[in-house]
């Protein structure tokens, strides 16, 4: 085992192996860590080996760029190699909020790139041959007819701004789909997607390797010197200086950068794959094969996996902590939708946090000459991160065109500050979890 001497890290990432998740024990690369000891030049260096680092640092390697990516435990370690595997469009905030809130340029921006990220990610699976079960389409699911009206209005919406992908689903159409009678109808989205997510950014992490990037596992990051002409990285072993740093820590960044520490609030998130169903049972319950997530305000996600397991997620703890018993919080409401699995053995249960931002909407900027950021994706981070390190990407390349229009809209402050940030928000999540009750 290999030692992590920072006391930081280990309050994040004990001894830097992966949680016990299903993706960890059914990945495909199995890599052996590189640890940054002495001093390392480079063109950009980039904190973080998750989606948005490593997408950063591919489109800048493929551009000639000499690209080293530090990482405090393993490629994919945090949200990136934990999430539901969900291709979703859009950003956490709605195009109406985004549009309302900061006008109307604003709204066609963000309209205009909604649908980028998947694309990415689907270039770079085809490109780099990265096998991770890619698949199309995700579903909407909507218990009450209020979400329905929020369906169709997203759909007419969507359609405004040019992406007219978007089919309504009735009863009888959503349940061809997913066969569960808890929805009263949907809407699908072909462009969509799910996959492995950890088998994703560890494909990711090879490809950056083959186009001569460099990734030093195992070496947590104790400071940054943000404010430097060429920002320093530094770890309990080693540094790197470079003409450029980006900072793609998310919810795990810590106090590592003080600047940033009040931006985001951790939250964590829930999840647990069953036994193998076997391929007639499976596909009897998602006939599809697509990814699912309901609209209520704390909402459940689930999938088939390749093998045949249901892997299914939900709830949030605000702060980031992780609940006593994740399968027992989760498993009445994978029962709730399909009561044929009542009973069903849970292989493995794992939580994992992602970065809120008080506005829902993801944040990119500088700080200090030479230093970038991007972070609080808000749970629609799989899609976001992959977009924003290409937006990165254009900025550090001389384009800073997208990364103006983002950097220039207001990042807001938790409510309650960094002691009572996580007690506000669970009482304003209240209130929508009552109208999702009563179908307001």
């Amino acid at each position: 085992m290999l030692d992590i001497a920072s006391k930081s890290a280990r309050s994040y990432a004990g001894d830097g192996s992966y949680p016990g998740s299903y993706y960890a024990a059914s990945r495909n690369i199995i890599r052996t860590p590189k640890v940054l000891e002495g001093d390392v030049e480079a063109d950009v260096a980039v904190l973080g080996a998750g989606y948005s680092g490593l997408s950063t640092a591919i489109h800048l390697a493929e551009k000639g760029y000499k690209v080293v990516v530090v990482e405090g435990a393993g490629v994919g370690w945090g949200a990136s190699g934990r999430n539901g595997g969900q291709v979703v469009n859009g950003l956490n905030a709605s195009l109406e909020t985004i549009r309302r809130r900061y006008g109307e340029e604003a709204g066609a921006f963000v309209g205009a790139l909604v649908q980028e990220g998947g694309r990415i990610i689907r270039r770079i699976v085809g490109q780099y041959g990265i096998e991770c079960d890619l698949k199309d389409g995700n579903i909407y699911a909507a218990y009450t007819a209020a979400h329905m009206k929020d369906l169709e209005h997203k759909k007419a919406l969507w359609k405004g701004y040019g992406m007219d992908d978007h089919e309504l689903l009735d009863r009888e159409a959503i349940r061809k789909l997913v066969n569960t009678d808890a929805y009263v109808g949907g809407m699908l989205d072909r462009t969509g997607g799910h996959m492995h997510p950890l088998n994703l950014v560890l494909g990711e992490a090879a490809a950056l390797e083959t186009l001569g990037g460099v990734i030093y596992e195992q070496s947590p990051v104790t400071r940054v010197e943000h404010e430097a002409e060429r920002p320093v990285i530094h770890t309990a072993k080693g540094r790197v200086t470079a003409n450029v740093a980006v900072l793609c820590g998310n919810a795990y960044l810590g106090d590592v950068v003080p600047k940033l520490v009040s931006r985001v609030m951790p939250v964590s998130t829930q999840m647990i794959a069953t036994e193998p169903l076997g391929t007639e049972r499976a596909d009897a319950l998602i006939p599809s094969d697509m990814c699912v997530e309901d609209v209520r305000y704390i909402l459940d996600y689930f999938r088939l996996s390749a093998d045949k397991r249901m892997i299914f997620g939900g709830g949030t703890v605000y702060g980031g902590t992780d609940p006593a018993d994740v399968r027992a919080k989760l498993k009445p409401n994978l029962e709730k939708v399909f009561p044929s699995l009542k009973g069903v053995k849970i292989d493995y249960a794992w939580s994992g946090n992602f970065a809120l931002s008080f506005s829902r909407v993801p944040q990119m900027g500088k700080i200090g000459k030479n230093t970038y950021f991007a972070h609080g994706y808000s749970g629609h981070g799989v899609t976001g991160s992959h977009l924003f390190g290409k937006i990165l990407s254009e900025a550090i390349h001389g384009d800073l065109s997208r990364f103006s229009q983002f950097e220039r809209l207001p990042w807001i402050p938790f409510p309650g500050g960094r002691t009572f940030r996580a007690q506000y928000s669970t009482i304003g999540s209240w209130w929508y979890q009552f109208k999702d009750a009563f179908g307001l």
